[in-house]
């Protein structure tokens, strides 16, 4: 099946977004940063976090604008700036538990969601400070990311990808245990500053072709952890969308995190670097800091990736 998007037919050409510097819009073309000038002043609103969301709410209107800027400016070397987080403040990111069939022949586990804190977000080269609890690990797990397009609710699954207005690369930082009244983990967990880097760019739906096909991959220094694709989804992005809106209503520069393969999934530590990198996306990297200076075995974390997979035959 080839899925091919784009937000309730609103827009024309392709396109990558970015934010850089000090929270400015702008487009990534060929390694380098087109700013988009005045074009963006209009969208600024009370916090500069907030501009792409705005400009997403109304792309219908600036789209034009923005493809002739990208045919025309030259920019700037992407390595010259500071790339931000795409959408630095998300109205809401929502995480999916799991959602991969670790490569086993099985019927689906449900779907399930949770609701991540949007202060929790960081962008490209910015650090992890792992927080100062006493979990028992704190895992990096690389994902696929959608960013929704306009406001939605109880949508079939024929209308779900007409939400969609574009994608990103996500993490989903995970410490485990040692927070609230669950041993192995909670959601609060799961929301500590810093813990959901986010990036390079946001890419328009209509230039990925097939989202059910694309590689993920994370590194730490030369050592590959995640490799896998997303076609090993157990649910789709429709499906996704479907179950998300009849629980709330979906609104533009809301983020979903559609899960993760625990497969290639290990402990992020002091003093790394570590790369996410998606296929049609792009890459960024993150530094890891922890202010205990923890340490576990620096390589996949096996009894993870065993106890998921042989989960349920």
């Amino acid at each position: 099946i080839t899925y091919t998007t784009k937000c309730g037919g609103l827009w024309r050409g392709t396109m990558k977004l970015v934010m850089y510097n000090d929270f400015r819009p702008g487009i990534l073309v060929d390694g380098r940063v087109i700013g988009m000038a005045g074009i963006a002043d209009e969208y600024m609103g009370s916090h500069p976090e907030d501009v792409m969301i705005n400009i997403i709410e109304d792309f219908a209107s600036v789209r034009d604008e923005l493809l002739d800027l990208e045919e025309t400016a030259d920019g700037v070397p992407v390595e010259s700036v500071q790339l931000r987080a795409p959408i630095p403040r998300p109205r809401k990111l929502i995480c999916c538990f799991g959602n991969y069939r670790e490569g086993q022949d099985r019927d689906s586990f449900p779907i399930d969601m949770f609701l991540k804190s949007p202060e929790a977000v960081i962008g490209p080269g910015d650090k992890v400070i792992l927080p100062k609890v006493d979990f028992r690990i704190c895992h990096h797990e690389a994902e696929l990311a959608i960013v929704i397009g306009k406001r939605v609710k109880d949508l079939t699954q024929d209308e779900a990808m007409g939400a969609i207005f574009g994608y990103t690369a996500f993490m989903d930082v995970s410490p485990r245990g040692g927070v609230g009244r669950n041993p192995g983990m909670t959601m609060i967990s799961k929301s500590f500053d810093t813990c959901a880097p986010m990036g390079p760019c946001i890419v328009t739906a209509d230039e990925i072709q097939n989202p059910h096909d694309l590689s993920i991959k994370y590194w730490v220094g030369d050592q590959e952890r995640h490799d896998y694709s997303t076609s090993d989804l157990e649910h789709t992005l429709p499906e996704l969308i479907e179950w998300a809106t009849k629980v709330m209503t979906l609104v533009p520069g809301d983020v979903i995190a559609i899960g993760t393969n625990h497969q290639g999934i290990g402990p992020l530590q002091d003093g790394e670097t570590g790369k996410v990198e998606i296929e049609g996306i792009g890459s960024f990297s993150i530094k890891v800091e922890d202010p205990l200076k923890r340490e576990w075995p620096v390589e996949i974390d096996q009894e993870m990736a065993t106890m998921v997979r042989e989960a349920r035959p």
